[in-house]
């Protein structure tokens, strides 16, 4: 053997390199609630088997902890789609305490030898929010389209009709002098005078609905209320006795002016009267009563109330009276009320519904008196 042969060290053994684990398998050391924590939205882990609570995040903590069972899987799904939540979209909830909406996502997961169920809940209150007013925006637009229409209409029937209306004036003014000049019978001239007063008011009418289509500023100043009342009820004697209607009046006694577009204010009175005489149409005549009040409220407004004795109105009937095209009515347009609510509005004022006592219906609106006005 030689010398370098028998100098040589013996081999050293270098260790095998260590396997290197999968870059995502630390996650499944570190505690649950650290994992759910780094989650930006609310996170909770429920036992698959019992549905108990094991771990949530704080967003849980903070956006549903609140909730009735929360710490049980379903009674948190009880409550988020119970009835008092009151809406619900298949995986998207109203929380009933704060009003947010969520969206759910389920997922199932096995940590630390356990079988969870893992819930996401995302706060989706804005998108949900910015739909709602895109929705509102496009029944708006189509509101305003078909009462652009309705509008059109309105300004072409009131310049045809503006014509005939001048010359039955104008008929009636000269049957008056005939009458006069003759001596006829004082009951005819009564009839040409409340027939004049009739077209002249109806004139009157038109007029104010072409200035109303062309959106002109309303005259509005100091009127007695009285007045207006005893103008609508004219109009409506006639349909009032084929009816066999009582009316009643309860104006409260030295009631303050109203500061108002006199010709707005009584179309307003005369389509709530008119609703109340039609809804009583199928009542027993024995039982038909229409009651008109007017007094001061309580915030110093002028409130006026049109009280009939018809069948009432439903709860999903209320809800919806003054939305734009809603009707009760088989031949109704459903824009009555909808445009007496804007008339009412105007004058700073509100329409209002309540059920009468006994059964029947309360319609009423409120108007400032000149001295009150904004």
């Amino acid at each position: 053997m030689s010398p370098a042969a028998g100098s040589r060290k013996p081999a050293t053994t270098r260790p095998a390199p260590a396997r290197r684990k999968p870059a995502d398998a630390g996650a499944g050391d570190a505690p649950l609630a650290d994992v759910l924590e780094a989650v930006p939205f609310a996170c909770a882990a429920f036992a698959r088997d019992t549905g108990t609570l094991v771990a949530a995040n704080t967003r849980f903590a903070k956006d549903l902890g609140a909730l009735p069972g929360h710490a049980h899987r379903d009674a948190l799904l009880a409550s988020l789609y119970g009835d008092a939540t009151g809406d619900a979209r298949g995986e998207e909830v109203r929380a009933p305490d704060s009003g947010r909406w969520y969206a759910l996502h389920w997922r199932e997961l096995d940590s630390g030898g356990r079988a969870l169920s893992l819930l996401t809940a995302v706060d989706i209150s804005e998108r949900i929010e910015a739909l709602d007013s895109h929705k509102s925006q496009q029944e708006k637009l189509l509101f305003t389209s078909r009462l652009m229409s309705v509008g059109e209409m309105a300004a072409t029937l009131a310049h045809e009709l503006n014509q005939p209306l001048a010359a039955i004036v104008n008929y009636l003014n000269g049957s008056l002098r005939l009458v006069d000049q003759a001596g006829g019978p004082v009951q005819v001239e009564r009839a040409l005078l409340a027939a004049r007063t009739q077209a002249e008011h109806a004139s009157a009418v038109i007029g104010r609905v072409r200035e109303f289509v062309r959106a002109r500023e309303p005259r509005r100043d100091a009127q007695d209320l009285p007045v207006i009342v005893d103008t609508v009820l004219e109009l409506l004697r006639l349909e009032a006795e084929r009816q066999q209607l009582r009316v009643e009046l309860a104006l409260a006694p030295q009631l303050p002016q109203v500061y108002a577009d006199r010709v707005m204010i009584e179309q307003v009175l005369l389509n709530l009267v008119k609703n109340a005489i039609e809804a009583m149409r199928e009542v027993a005549a024995a039982q038909r009563g229409l009651r008109i009040e007017a007094r001061v409220n309580l915030d110093g407004e002028i409130e006026v109330r049109v009280c009939d004795r018809g069948p009432g109105l439903s709860q999903a009937q209320s809800e919806q009276l003054f939305s734009p095209f809603y009707t009760t009515k088989t031949d109704g347009l459903g824009i009555g009320l909808a445009i007496c609510r804007s008339i009412i509005e105007y004058h700073e004022g509100r329409l209002f519904f309540e059920a009468r006592d006994g059964g029947g219906s309360v319609f009423g609106f409120t108007l400032p008196s000149p001295d009150r006005r904004m």
